[in-house]
């Protein structure tokens, strides 16, 4: 009798300590893992990341850590496959996570500047080209097949302009990131090339050796482009707190002029799937995706 308390007892007290740990909270998520589409040197993209790391650890209360990747296609593998957990993606890259994923992946925060982003075709400084169509027989340079800015929207464009890229130009040249495209027109390895306007505009101010020797053939109508892009399945709470915390940001208060100078950005502002349909409907009308 003894005996058979002593075990009721002891099972009793196993039960309820096994109860208790399948009550406790899982544990939380203590890295954010964050990555961002290769768009310039990785050098440069660590710079901008340093101090945008820092304020989203205070705000989120997590290690922020910054995962490199070596090409645009592995940011949306990495999204995929739940190796980060955000990233800094253009509107095509975007486009093929969401592809990928089954639209798992969610858009959460854009720039206000790329409600309204645009293109820019450079050409030698002493080109005498004046239109897109006088770039027919030309070697021409995008940048990273992904890229939206770099490759789809200006192989769009070009269309609409009348040339086929695959048949119009001499050869095409992927440079791989925006500011090496300068550079390859710059250094006459192309007759002319297309990259986005924020690094244009950014290399242009701080008087770039590069961007002295080409200019400006065309700039492409307005459309919405990169955003801060959430993988499928990541906690609710923490999203909100991630999207809060960029909503904070202002390049009006002095102790984040840093920051916001560094991502070229005045203000964020919420985003949605739907702001991309054109980037998908371009993508498919350049034969890009079906």
């Amino acid at each position: 009798m003894k005996l058979n308390t002593l075990k009721f007892s002891l099972s009793l007290v196993l039960a309820m300590l096994f109860g208790s740990v399948l009550t406790l909270p899982a544990h939380a998520q203590a890295v954010l893992r964050v990555s961002a589409i290769p768009d310039e040197s990785p050098t440069e993209l660590q710079r901008k990341f340093l101090p945008l790391g820092e304020y989203l650890s205070k705000e989120t209360g997590m290690k922020v850590e910054f995962i490199p990747v070596t090409d645009y296609a592995a940011v949306v593998e990495a999204l995929a496959t739940n190796k980060i957990d955000m990233a800094w993606l253009g509107g095509f890259t975007y486009i093929q996570a969401k592809i990928r994923t089954n639209g798992a992946v969610k858009p959460i925060i854009q720039r206000l500047e790329d409600e309204k982003f645009t293109s820019k075709f450079i050409i030698p400084e002493g080109s005498s080209a004046k239109i897109l169509a006088d770039l027919k027989g030309k070697t021409f340079a995008f940048g990273s097949p992904s890229s939206t800015s770099g490759h789809l929207m200006p192989r769009f464009y070009l269309m609409k302009a009348g040339i086929n890229p695959d048949k119009d130009f001499k050869s095409i040249a992927f440079s791989g990131a925006h500011d090496a495209t300068i550079a390859f027109v710059a250094s006459g390895k192309a007759d002319a090339g297309a990259l986005n306007a924020s690094v244009w505009d950014k290399l242009s101010d701080a008087k770039n050796p590069n961007t002295e020797k080409v200019k400006v053939l065309y700039t492409t109508p307005p459309y919405h482009d990169y955003n801060w892009t959430v993988r499928g399945g990541l906690d609710a709470a923490l999203t909100k707190k991630i999207s809060d915390a960029f909503l904070k940001l202002s390049a009006n208060d002095p102790a984040q002029k840093e920051l916001m100078d560094l991502q070229r950005a005045s203000k964020y502002l919420p985003t949605k799937s739907s702001n991309y349909d054109e980037i998908e409907k371009a993508a498919i009308g350049a034969g890009l995706i079906k």
